[in-house]
């Protein structure tokens, strides 16, 4: 590798399972980069859900994941390894990760990577791979939705919920979501949402229902697990479908499975951190064409909450657990 890039690097682990003061910054050698491979110097990193669920140690981490957290990360590639044509040193990327993006350096496979959106800086970038990866393949690929239909993303001011609202709105479909507060849910109407349900004030079956003459929603994007999922299936409508993206009310709910007869239903979830680098790669490009586009145009924004330096990883942590957040939570080098 070249002689600037040093021997050793900051990253961050978590000793052993627990609260955010568990996550400590250690010395680890600078990775080098393997066959279809490049090295990013990383510049932001993405803070999301599975991390603290990592953390906890309630989290399955797929073969092969460093024990370095971080999912998603943006920067300048250093260094490249055997059989990389498409990427060269010196060119900006933002980029999906098996894990390790709580560092200073990070080696990743070449298909994973992204161009920075145009009109972006390299952190706001940080914001984009994972929640536009996993919300593409769940929403658009698995979930089909279409423009015209009707659209449920809980949790509408995550960094999950504030992408989902802006890219089924630009897509054409209607959208509704749930939020835990009325400042909340003012912030999704401002990004597109037709209906923001307060869920602490309101039943959103109910609200769906009546916005709907009725009806029920298309498809719903479920992040809560547990009684949601009985809920849910009482807000589809005929051909409606589920998808659970994570369970932060558990994964074991009673169901109703007459309801999904009855209403030919569809449920399903999926994982996207254990694919394959070509499934990964495919699915990269596929947000390139489809969802690039829309953010150099302006219909989709980043939307950050905050950032912290690397050093102080254990506040990020206790931002993104405080639910006070809307929108992405980075970490900075």
């Amino acid at each position: 590798m070249p002689s600037s890039i040093p021997s050793t690097m900051k990253t961050v682990i978590a000793q052993h399972p627990g609260a955010p003061e568990v996550l400590q910054l250690i010395d680890r050698p600078t990775p080098k980069p393997a066959r279809g491979e490049v090295l990013i110097k990383i510049a932001a990193a993405g803070v999301n859900g599975a991390d603290l669920t990592q953390r906890r140690g309630k989290y399955a981490v797929p073969t092969g994941a460093p024990d370095t957290l971080g999912l998603e990360i943006s920067g300048e590639i250093v260094a490249i390894g055997e059989d990389v044509t498409n990427w060269k040193v010196g060119d900006l990327a933002c980029a999906l990760l098996i894990g390790g993006g709580y560092a200073e350096y990070c080696a990743v496979p070449a298909p994973q990577c992204l161009p920075i959106p145009k009109g972006l800086t390299l952190i706001e970038a940080a914001a984009f791979p994972e929640v536009a990866m996993t919300v593409w393949a769940n929403v658009f690929e698995m979930g089909t939705l279409r423009p015209g239909e009707v659209f449920l993303a809980h949790g509408g001011t995550s960094g999950i919920g504030s992408f989902a609202i802006q890219l089924a709105t630009a897509l054409g479909a209607r959208v509704f979501t749930t939020a835990g507060s009325d400042e909340k849910a003012k912030i999704c109407r401002d990004l597109g949402a037709e209906l923001a349900i307060n869920y602490k004030e309101q039943d959103f079956v109910a609200a769906v229902k009546n916005a709907t003459g009725g009806e029920g929603v298309d498809v719903i994007l479920d992040i809560v697990g547990g009684e949601y999922l009985q809920r849910g299936l009482e807000a589809l409508a005929p051909g409606g479908r589920l998808i659970m993206l994570a369970f932060k009310q558990g994964t074991k709910a009673e169901l109703d499975c007459g309801l999904i007869q009855q209403k030919a239903l569809w449920v399903s979830g999926s994982r996207l951190r254990p694919r394959p680098i070509p499934e990964k790669g495919r699915l990269a490009r596929a947000v390139q064409k489809a969802v690039w586009p829309l953010i150099a145009n302006g219909k989709i924004k980043p939307i950050i909450d905050s950032t912290f330096p690397l050093t102080d990883v254990q506040s990020a942590h206790k931002r993104m657990e405080s639910g006070l957040h809307v929108g992405k939570v980075l970490l900075t080098n």
